[in-house]
Order: structure tokens, then C-alpha cells, then sequence
């Protein structure tokens, strides 16, 4: 099927990449000509596992191209799909006016029947807006489906092409239908592909997020009770986790979510709720208990440090919002850093793929380096923010000798109790004991 996806961030490459790996034909449109100049060379502008890799394979076979071009795409496609970006405006409402502008370049551009499709995260009511915008402008016929995106940054491409479920949104059958074959070959190990209004939808989308973001933003108040009481918030976890009406995944304490999804869709399922007369107490509440969790590591870094605080060099590992990717948009990492240099301190950082974005953000303010033991060299505390694998096991005789002092600040708790007490550091995380050597 000949395919076009408007929007190469994120969403819209591994949906574009990975639909032209199942043998369809797929244009994908952006407007940064020098983007789409990398992009055409087989470059990638995210980290993401795999992806690099299967965009080189799709372009060399014909299947997968990139323009800056909308409107030839757009008249040469049986599916167009809208992936661009819809962030946070002030109020915490979604901005969509990158949305209706693609709307608008589609109902122009249509040379025949279309099915236009949502990837965009947006409100309740988006689909039948563009769908309105579209067909005001447009000679032919088109409808409008929802199929929001499920992707985890770090294993998108597994996402996509192995999905836990694949949600479809439409008021017109023959064009849900048209999607759903799409997916197939995607869904060939029996999971569901989910038929709804498109209503329903887009709001299942905001659902999905909102609730992952409750559980862990409820970890975290309970680990914020745990260090009243000196309780190890693990053993609490396991308590509850193994509970099967519970479960263990996204029960996990720390400095809190980030990334360019729970942050934006909890603020903006709040804000459309409201809009409707309805009071989110709940997710008003997970939002704020988020920006806590951030504070809270700062926090105990500067109350143990002390006055000693100016000047000293802090080491901080990680800086992506979540393992396995560059993205530090609404990381803790960033939070985290700022309140440590309005408190005097200077910071040397290392991540593993994350430092070119955090040099564009930070500029000359904070160190940068290549080599996690290289950012020890004289620091007063190492802070660990994000819970990258070559992070769990690292040589702590090394550590011990780069630094001032043994004292660790573990905001994702990837070190046991009993393994800082025997390698004799000072060690504060989040939710349990702290330990004193």
C-alpha cells in the first residue's frame, strides 16, 4: 500500500520505517529540509535501538523515502498518517495547531479516497476537527481514524512491530478496516487489534499514560512515608507487587517520569477534563507529587553537603530521561541539575548517549564527559538520575579512589543496601535507610 506519514520525530520514523519493513510503500514528510537530507542518507536524529539499522535497508530496497514535499505525497497515498508533535502550552492544554496546519496541507493536496490517521496524541474531538478541516478543502472523500501510538522510548521498534495491541478509532468501518490491515503482520502472535469510536480512542491514549504515571507517582509517596518510618520501600513494593490484582511493572520509586509523554498527556488529560466540567483530583495530584520526587533528591544532597555545597564538583551519571535513549525533554535529570547549580554546586556529567542534547541545553554552565570515571575525578557526591545497565555494576574501588569522598546520592536505586555497606560508601536513595559506613 502506498502510505505517507507527515511528521519524521519520534512517532512518525519508526511508524514510517517499520510499516515500509512489512513491504508497503512509505513517503515520510517533514519540514526541515536539512533533516530530511540526513534522514534520505539513512541517518538517524533519535538513539533508538534497531531503528538506524532498518531505515537503511527500507531506502536501499526503494521502499522508504524521505521529502519535504506534503503535497506530492499526500496525492500519491491510499493511507496518510498525521505524526506531528502536539506539546504543552501554558495552561497544560495540547497545542494542535501543527495539526490543523497538516489538516489543512492534506485537504488541499488529496487526489483521490483517502483515509487520513491520527497518530498524534490529541484531545477527545481532534479527529472529527480534522476530519471538518479536511473535507471542507478537499474534492474527495476522506475519513478520519484514531490509532494512537503505544511506543516506549528505548524499545519503540519492538513496539511497533511486536504491540501488546493495536487500538483503532473510527466512525466509518470500511476505513477501520483499511487500517487493520496495515497491522496484520504485525499482530500474527494473536494480539488484539481493538476496534472503538474515535472518541473513545484518543482518550484511551491519555488513560493509558495517566494511569501509568499514577502508579509511579504513588511509589513514590509511599517511598516519601517509607523514610519517616526508616522502612525499605522494596520490601513494601514486593508486598503489594505480588499481588496479582496489583503487579509489580511501573512500581518502581525514584526521582520520577519524564520524557515527551506522561509529563504532557497527564497535564493535558487534566486540562480537557476540566474543560468538560470535571475535576482531576487524581492526576493534579500525580503531577505534583512528580515535581516533588525531583525535588526531593536535591534536596538531600544539599542538606548533606551543607555549606560545602558551593564550589564542590558533583558527579552526575545520566541525564536521558529513561535508559536506552537521547531524550532529556522534561527529564528529572534537568530539574535536578539546575537546582544543583543555583545552589553553587558545579557538575560534571556523563551519559551514554544523551551529552550532545544536554551540551545544545546546558551550554558552557556544566562539564561534560565520555567516561563515567573521568566525571569522579574530585567530586564531593556522585548522583545517579537515570538507570542506565553499564550504571548497576561498576568498579567501586575505582569510584572510591576518583573522589573526595565514598558518598552516593542513588536516585533510581539501582545499588542494594546490603551491596553499599559492604563496598563501605555513604549511600542515599530513594524510599529506604540510608547507609553510613
Amino acid at each position: 500500500m502506498r502510505i505517507s506519514v507527515i511528521g519524521s520525530g519520534y512517532v512518525g520514523l519508526v511508524t514510517g520505517t517499520c510499516l515500509a519493513d512489512s513491504g508497503n510503500h512509505v513517503t515520510c514528510v517533514d519540514s526541515d529540509d536539512r533533516k530530511v537530507e540526513s534522514l534520505s542518507q539513512g541517518r538517524s536524529p533519535i538513539y533508538e535501538p534497531g531503528l538506524e539499522e532498518m531505515m537503511r535497508l527500507n531506502l536501499r530496497s526503494g521502499r522508504l523515502r524521505f521529502t519535504t514535499d506534503l503535497a506530492g505525497a499526500v496525492a500519491h497515498s491510499r493511507v496518510v498518517f498525521i505524526a506531528v508533535g502536539t506539546p504543552p502550552l501554558p495552561d497544560g492544554s495540547a497545542d494542535l495547531r501543527n495539526v490543523e496546519s497538516v489538516a489543512e496541507g492534506i485537504g488541499r493536496a488529496l487526489a483521490g479516497p483517502t483515509v487520513v490517521v491520527t497518530k498524534s496524541t490529541v484531545p477527545v474531538g481532534t479527529g472529527a476537527r480534522v476530519e471538518a478541516i479536511i473535507r471542507q478543502l478537499a474534492r474527495h472523500s476522506c475519513h478520519v481514524v484514531s490509532n494512537p501510538e503505544f511506543l516506549k522510548e528505548g524499545s519503540a521498534v519492538d513496539d511497533f512491530l511486536r504491540p501488546d495491541r493495536v487500538v483503532i478509532g473510527a466512525d466509518d468501518a470500511e476505513a477501520a478496516e483499511i487500517v487493520a490491515e496495515l497491522y496484520r503482520p504485525f499482530v500474527l502472535n494473536n494480539k488484539p487489534i481493538i476496534r472503538m469510536s474515535r472518541a473513545a480512542s484518543e482518550l484511551t491514549k491519555y488513560a493509558a499514560n495517566a494511569y501509568l504515571a499514577t502508579r509511579i507517582s504513588f511509589i513514590n509517596e509511599i517511598a516519601a512515608v517509607c523514610e519517616k518510618f526508616d522502612v525499605d520501600v522494596d520490601e513494601v513494593r514486593r508486598g503489594i507487587g505480588t499481588d496479582a490484582r496489583i503487579g509489580l511493572h511501573f512500581l518502581y520509586p525514584g526521582v520520577g517520569y519524564g520524557g515527551s509523554c506522561f509529563p504532557k498527556d497527564v497535564q493535558a488529560l487534566s486540562h480537557v477534563a476540566r474543560s468538560a466540567g470535571v475535576q482531576c483530583e487524581i492526576l493534579d495530584a500525580v503531577h505534583r507529587r512528580n515535581q516533588i520526587q525531583r525535588e526531593a533528591l536535591v534536596q538531600k544532597i544539599v542538606a548533606r553537603l551543607g555549606a560545602g555545597i558551593r564550589g564542590a564538583r558533583v558527579a552526575l551519571w545520566g541525564v536521558s530521561f529513561k535508559p536506552k535513549t537521547d531524550d532529556i525533554r522534561e527529564a528529572p535529570a534537568v530539574t535536578i541539575v539546575e537546582q544543583l547549580l543555583a545552589a553553587g554546586a558545579s557538575i560534571a556529567m556523563h551519559d551514554p548517549c544523551a551529552l550532545p542534547n544536554a551540551r545544545a541545553l546546558f551550554g558552557r554552565r556544566v562539564e561534560y564527559s565520555d567516561d563515567a570515571y573521568a566525571a569522579l575525578s574530585g567530586a564531593a557526591a556522585l548522583v545517579i538520575v537515570t538507570e542506565w545497565n553499564e550504571f548497576r555494576s561498576p568498579d567501586f574501588e575505582r569510584i572510591r579512589r576518583e573522589m573526595r569522598q565514598p558518598l552516593i546520592f542513588d536516585g533510581r536505586n539501582i545499588f542494594t543496601l546490603s551491596q553499599m555497606r559492604r563496598e563501605k560508601f555513604e549511600y542515599h536513595s530513594m524510599g529506604r535507610p540510608s547507609v553510613t559506613p
